[in-house]
């Protein structure tokens, strides 16, 4: 079975594959927006890394923003790190989306609307680190 979390891919491959310099790919490591394996000091981009990329490099030349906004805009997807992300769908299927919020993971689909907030919740970096506080899902 094929692992999309598996890092497979060198970061020369992945330049050449979005026709962007490694050193590019180094600067948003840096800033957090990606976050590939590592085997000693050799990155390995997993498929949904290259997802991850291509959507960043979108961000940035499509839409115009910065790293700046490209931070801010992911980090508005809880499911940006997770794991076993399903994807979005289309306009046109019968589960609802939200059509002004692109899906990273399925070119051309929208993010689903959540059903339950503690989805939302479960993977968020400020709840994890809570202690002590009074917030109760």
């Amino acid at each position: 079975m094929f692992d999309e979390n598996q890092g497979l891919y060198t970061i020369g491959t992945v330049a050449e594959l979005l026709d962007e310099h490694p050193e590019t790919l180094r600067v948003w490591e840096r800033n957090d927006l990606v976050r590939p394996d590592r085997t000693g000091y050799q990155r390995k981009y997993s498929s949904n890394d290259v997802r991850r990329l291509k959507f960043i490099k979108y961000l940035m030349h499509e839409k115009g923003l910065n790293i700046a906004g490209v931070k801010h805009l992911t980090s508005m997807y809880f499911c940006w790190y997770k794991q076993n992300c399903q994807g979005g769908a289309h306009q046109n299927s019968l589960v609802p989306v939200n059509a002004s919020k692109a899906c990273w993971k399925i070119e051309g689909s929208y993010c689903l609307v959540a059903s339950d907030k503690a989805e939302m919740c479960n993977s968020c970096d400020r709840l994890k680190c809570c202690t002590g506080c009074n917030m109760s899902l």
